[in-house]
Order: C-alpha cells, then sequence, then structure tokens
C-alpha cells in the first residue's frame, strides 16, 4: 500500500513539474546576445556598439536584412511611422504633410498621431534621410538597394559601396561606413599581396566621391599605409557644398555612436565644409576634383576606373557616391554658380525667397509643389514642353491645382538661356523673358546610380528592414 502511495506522489509530482516547465515563459523570449559581424564578439542585446571592437551594430542593419519575399496582403489603415534612429529632427515632414497636426517635432524627434494620420505618404516623399514609413501592419521598410556583405563588398569580389549609396542616409551612417570598408580593404591587402597582380602602376584602392564616405575611407587609407586616390566629379564634398548657404546640418541622432575618424557635429554646412577641408590640407588627403567617373571594369585581378580626364588601375574600388546620381546639366552660362541645386532635400530651407524650377517630369513638379508651400515662397517652372506629359496623376492634379491659385507660375515652351546672380534669362515662345531668381532648381534627369551598378555586375536586391519597436514613434 505504501509503495502504491508513494507512486502515486510521485507520479503527481512529476505532471507538476512538467506542467510548470511547459508553461514557464521560454528563456528564448528574453534578447540574446548577438555576435558582431565585424570581430565575431559577443555584444549584449540592445547595445549600441561592441565592447571589444568599439564597431556601431546599426551600421549593419541594412546590410543584414533579409532579401524581401513577395509582399503579403495588408491590412489595417495605413499609418507613418518614423524611425527614431534615424530621424534628424529637421522639421521636413511637419511641413510636408497636409493633415495638421499629424506629425509634429517633439526636441529632435518628428512624432506622429495614429488619430490624425491618414496615411498620404507626404512625409516620406519629404524626409530627406528616408526616416518616416508608411505601414498598415509590421513595421517593415522595404528598400531597393546593392547587395552587401558585413564588410560592405558587393558580389563582385574587390568592389565596395559605403554610404547613401548603399541604402543609409545621414553623414554619421557614412563616416562610419567609409571606414570600415576601408578596414576590410585593408586587411586583404595583406603585405607581401599587394603586388601578386604583377602591376606595379595599380594603387591600392580607388575611392569615388568625397562626401562623408568617401573621405573617411581615404582618411583610413592614408592611415593603413595603402596607396590610393580619392576621385570626385564636382568639389570637394559636393552634395554637402550644393546646400542652401548657412543652412543648418543636423548631422545624425545622437544615439548612433560615431566611429570613423572625419569630424560631424550639427551646424551649417560652412562649419562643416570648413573643418573636413581643414582636414584634407592637413593630412595632405589626395582628393582629385572634377574627376567624373564613366567606367569601372574588371582587368584580370586589378579594376579599370576611367574618368572623362584619365585612367587608373586599382586593386579595390570603394564606391561613396551619392544615391541620386549624376544630374544632366542645361549645358548654358551660370550653372555652376552657387544658387544653382540639382537636388533639394529640405524646403523650408528657402521660405521667403524667389525660386525658379527647371524640369517638367514628377521630380521637377514635386519640387515646384513643395517650394510653393513654403511661406513667402514664389515659384515659377520652366519646361520645354506645351504641358506635363509623363507626370503622376496625383502629381498632375497637385501641380493644376497649384498654377490655378497662382502658387506656381508656369513657362512652357521656355529654355533657359543664362543664369545670372539674381535672374534667370528665358527664351520663351521666341522672346527673351528674365525672371528674378535667388536660388534655381534644375531637375531634368540624369543617370541613375543602380544603372552604373548593374553595368558593373553589382546585384541590386529588395529588402525588408525591420523596424524594432523600441525605434519607432507612432502616436
Amino acid at each position: 500500500m505504501s509503495i502504491t502511495t508513494l507512486a502515486f506522489f510521485g507520479i503527481t509530482l512529476l505532471a507538476i513539474l512538467w506542467h510548470l516547465r511547459a508553461t514557464k515563459p521560454a528563456a528564448s523570449s528574453k534578447p540574446r546576445p548577438v555576435s558582431c559581424p565585424r570581430c565575431r564578439a559577443p555584444v549584449p542585446a540592445g547595445a549600441a556598439s561592441c565592447p571589444k571592437c568599439a564597431a556601431p551594430m546599426q551600421v549593419f542593419e541594412m546590410v543584414r536584412a533579409p532579401v524581401a519575399q513577395a509582399a503579403a496582403e495588408a491590412t489595417g489603415e495605413p499609418k507613418a511611422l518614423v524611425r527614431a534612429d534615424m530621424c534628424v529632427g529637421c522639421g521636413t515632414c511637419v511641413g510636408a504633410c497636409p493633415e495638421p497636426g499629424a506629425i509634429t517635432l517633439r526636441g529632435k524627434l518628428a512624432v506622429v498621431d495614429d488619430a490624425l494620420c491618414k496615411g498620404h505618404g507626404e512625409c516620406v516623399r519629404g524626409c530627406p534621410v528616408g526616416a518616416i514609413l508608411v505601414t498598415r501592419g509590421a513595421a517593415v521598410n522595404r528598400v531597393t538597394v546593392p547587395m552587401l556583405d558585413e564588410n560592405f563588398q558587393t558580389n563582385v569580389p574587390g568592389l565596395y559601396i559605403a554610404g547613401e549609396l548603399g541604402g543609409r542616409g545621414l553623414i554619421k551612417n557614412a563616416v562610419n561606413e567609409g571606414k570600415m570598408a576601408m578596414e576590410h580593404v585593408a586587411r586583404s591587402l595583406r603585405p607581401g599581396s599587394r603586388r601578386a597582380d604583377g602591376i606595379a602602376t595599380a594603387v591600392d584602392v580607388v575611392i569615388v566621391g568625397s562626401g562623408p564616405a568617401g573621405l573617411s575611407a581615404g582618411l583610413e587609407a592614408l592611415r593603413a599605409g595603402l596607396s590610393y586616390v580619392v576621385l570626385e566629379q564636382g568639389s570637394l564634398s559636393d552634395t554637402v557644398r550644393k546646400y542652401p548657404r548657412h543652412k543648418l546640418l543636423l548631422a545624425e541622432p545622437v544615439r548612433i555612436p560615431m566611429y570613423g575618424d572625419l569630424w560631424v557635429a550639427d551646424g551649417s554646412k560652412e562649419t562643416l565644409l570648413q573643418v573636413w577641408e581643414t582636414i584634407v590640407a592637413d593630412t595632405g588627403l589626395d582628393v582629385r576634383t572634377g574627376e567624373k567617373v564613366q567606367q569601372v571594369k574588371r582587368e584580370g585581378l586589378v579594376f579599370r576606373v576611367e574618368t572623362a580626364n584619365s585612367a587608373y588601375l586599382a586593386r579595390r574600388v570603394v564606391l561613396a557616391m551619392g544615391r541620386r546620381g549624376s544630374p544632366r546639366r542645361l549645358g548654358v552660362p551660370g550653372e555652376g554658380k552657387d544658387h544653382v541645386f540639382y537636388d533639394i532635400v529640405e524646403m523650408e530651407a528657402f521660405a521667403g525667397k524667389r525660386m525658379v524650377v527647371v524640369g517638367g517630369g514628377d521630380s521637377a513638379v514635386e519640387s515646384a509643389l513643395g517650394l510653393a508651400n513654403q511661406k513667402g515662397t514664389t515659384v515659377a517652372l520652366s519646361y520645354r514642353g506645351d504641358a506635363f506629359q509623363r507626370i503622376a496623376e496625383r502629381n498632375r492634379e497637385k501641380i493644376e491645382r497649384a498654377i490655378a491659385s497662382g502658387k506656381v507660375t508656369p513657362y512652357f515652351k521656355s529654355q533657359v538661356h543664362e543664369i545670372r546672380d539674381d535672374v534667370v534669362v528665358l527664351e520663351h515662345e521666341g522672346q527673351s523673358t528674365i525672371l528674378p531668381a535667388d536660388y534655381v532648381v534644375v531637375r531634368i534627369g540624369g543617370e541613375a546610380p543602380y544603372a552604373f551598378l548593374e553595368r558593373l555586375g553589382v546585384r541590386i536586391v529588395e529588402k525588408d528592414v525591420p523596424i524594432p519597436q523600441s525605434q519607432a514613434r507612432a502616436g
């Protein structure tokens, strides 16, 4: 009898223990440490950087994101979502949103009110750093990017991409990626292996672009003792230089750790450029301006990089170009002046100014509409056609309303003849017309950078970049 009783209690105890184990929250529900892609050291969950090598974890987010699968059917009402880890607090989205109060600025972060947000997506188009998306369900941002590994190397061995071209905006991200890509270049060119190709005239690396990613990569190449050259199609840091005069640059969210050596802080574009120019002068960094790269191709063990003026042989190539590609030029006197822009990212910088926009496609129309919404701004739109032929219907409706209300003045059948300091001279319907202009925005197309990459054999993919709820701010 006693044996039966003990057996009964033993079975009961085992059943209780099994039930408790089954109902206990799984250990896997706790955040697990991840390994650093750079040095493979364990990184505590939620840590901003690797405790061993100091690499910022955010820099790997895009390259580690999965390639997108077929999109599932979306459910729910569309709502805007702001990435707190990417928002720089510029406020462009607030002015772009047609719903008053739906998105507001709180300190250095844009915040969405779900009750007021209608999911129009105007804030997405207005955001200069890609920090906003519209979602119906899971917080996932689908982006088109070149396929890169964790060293920022493409599927073409020896060809790297850093900065905005890789899909990530923000100056600090570009600085970090440029340095880390060059560190891998240096490791791949171990002592004794640099002359294995038998070409003494080849440099170790050619860097294309002198923005924050290119300068950061160049400084690391200089520090590592590599032979290198930085090629820039315009002037030093041409993208930053083309911002409006005295524009305040919000370099990055404060939560992104700094890894590269290039100085970055909030300030005017003049301050940032002056510091970078001083760094280039003091270090002797070899930056060759006016060298637009036209072709990159493999020749045996090296790359041949051709510009309009020269040709270079390189064992490695780092592409640190902008994502917008090479804009098409007008070919008229004055288009190189400081008040002429081929892209704009923050419309409010032009509030109260006299603007002339050149072009008739979606980008030109969207620029004209954005500028027309700024307080006190007058907008003239010059287009050589007699009507808008190839624009999205939503843009057609908006531009027609803007023209009817007098916010935008169109000049169809016109061409720019000359750009002066404060006026634009048009040939309009056979007559010379002079338009007052504080700034000129030229949006007439250009060569898309992804087409250039595909000619090099770089694989372009769509990725779903998840947004952790701790990094999202909505309502």
